[in-house]
């Protein structure tokens, strides 16, 4: 904190966890007005505004903690995007990181949704669903299972639909459930999903596809699908998040053996979503396949990894090259394409795009000339990494308007620069809580450039 009303604020702020508000909202709103607003939902333990060391002006951002974690949870769900003044600009409202938390400030709404329990083994995910219904609407249960015997290891995840329904839960659950927040998803529980594709069995479940594409009525484009049912050196990498060259090839470097890794890209230097990698052994191809497939990396992103006959010599890569441009010349060109060629030897495959999304995006537009004065400017959040520039560019350019993009170097943050609000406010209520090739959007009105004296002007 860099106000000196930090010296008193309670020793433990996090006690409970989550029930810290990070609040931006403007510089004119006080401390009474925020108590005010926020005393509904709960008792608060104290409000503090954060102050300049230099001018001791309010910055707009403050605190604001609960003595429940659900009455903090609730005040976010209801207040984030309202007006507190009239006049104001609404007001932004996250759940504040812990303090010995390196995380940001603002904690995705999905990692406050989930509980874990201990529950007794003879548990149904019925028996699961009623003990927990009265919280909160459910959105799944999950119990998970021996993979060996399919019995129930006595553990179970409960997934609502709101952050206050899980802490709800928490709080006032039987304490032998030891009800506590699930930790984010990882390799390490990505089964969970794959469990609940399958009504809990954990023992035969195959990890489903959390990128829905949109059907070829739709306007989008299906996958690629290469498919071979025979073991080879060579694998073809399959991925929806924006992965670089160097960390596909330090991922599949882990395994001894790797001999060639490219990544694919178009013609105008677009990745394609598809790699090639292969080994000098079918041994250390058949390891890959089976420990990298449906590997999440980053987390949210599932890769997907098929055995694939490259062929190995000139003719192999040759119609290789062939199947890649047709691939690129149905991407840039539309579902309207013609038919890509087949050569001899290559299984059939439908055209791909490089943006993968679950928002209606409308067709692109134009750029704003570079020189346009900015009017609005979008403040985006990524989780768990920023997407490249001409990625960013496609999307946002889609609501007219856009003057430039702007990556914050070492932050999972950037800034969209329009030159008209209303692109801007279209953009921000299709693309907020969205994802784009694996990774999730916060988009949010940013805030002006200050322009006190003794601070540098924002160049973006």
């Amino acid at each position: 904190m860099e106000d000196n009303a930090s010296k008193q604020m309670p020793e433990n702020l996090d006690d409970p966890p989550n029930s810290r508000l990070f609040v931006v909202t403007s510089r004119c709103v006080t401390e009474d007005e925020l108590r005010e607003s926020f005393s509904k939902f709960g008792y608060i333990q104290g409000v503090w505004l954060i102050k300049d060391k230099q001018t001791k002006e309010p910055k707009g951002i403050a605190y604001v903690k609960f003595a429940k974690s659900s009455h903090a949870c609730l005040a976010m769900e209801e207040m984030h995007g309202k007006v507190l003044v009239e006049g104001t600009k609404p007001i932004k409202v996250f759940i504040a990181q812990s303090r010995p938390s390196s995380r940001n400030r603002d904690i995705e709404d999905e990692e406050l949704t989930r509980i874990f329990v201990m529950i007794p083994k003879v548990f149904t995910e019925e028996d699961l669903k009623n003990t927990f219904k009265e919280y909160g609407d459910i959105e799944y249960c999950v119990i998970i299972k021996n993979k060996s015997t399919g019995e129930s290891k006595g553990l179970g995840y409960v997934r609502y639909f709101k952050p206050s329904q899980a802490a709800l839960a928490i709080e006032n659950c039987d304490k032998s459930y030891r009800a506590v927040l699930a930790e984010p998803r990882s390799k390490n529980n990505s089964s969970e999903d794959a469990g609940r594709s399958r009504g809990g069995d954990y023992s035969s479940a195959d990890p489903p596809n959390q990128y829905p594409i949109a059907s070829p009525d739709q306007g989008g484009f299906s996958m690629l699908d290469f498919r071979q049912s025979e073991l080879t050196r060579s694998l073809i990498l399959t991925t929806r998040a924006a992965l670089t060259q160097e960390q596909i090839f330090a991922l599949f470097d882990i395994i001894p053996g790797m001999e060639y890794c490219e990544l694919q890209r178009d013609s105008y230097g677009m990745t394609t979503g598809h790699a090639l990698i292969r080994y000098n052994n079918l041994g250390s191809a058949v390891y890959a396949k089976e420990k990298l497939d449906y590997f999440e990396y980053p987390p949210g992103n599932r890769l997907q990894l098929i055995f694939y006959d490259d062929g190995e010599s000139p003719a192999g890569r040759m119609a290789t090259q062939m199947v890649t441009a047709q691939i690129h010349g149905s991407m840039w060109n539309g579902a309207s394409s013609s038919k890509m060629i087949k050569p001899a030897g290559f299984p059939s495959a439908s055209p791909v795009t490089r943006i993968q999304t679950d928002a209606n995006l409308p067709p692109p537009k134009k750029l704003a000339p570079s020189d346009s004065k900015a009017k609005e400017r979008l403040f985006v959040v990524f989780n768990p990494s920023p997407l490249p520039y001409d990625v960013l560019e496609d999307v946002f350019c889609r609501f007219g308007s856009l003057i430039e993009v702007h990556l914050v170097p070492g932050r999972k943050v950037g800034y969209m620069k329009y030159a008209d609000k209303q692109s801007a406010t279209e953009a921000m209520a299709l693309l907020h809580g969205r994802t784009v090739n694996g990774v999730k959007l916060k988009v949010m009105l940013a805030d002006p450039p200050r322009e006190e004296s003794h601070k540098r002007l924002r160049t973006y």
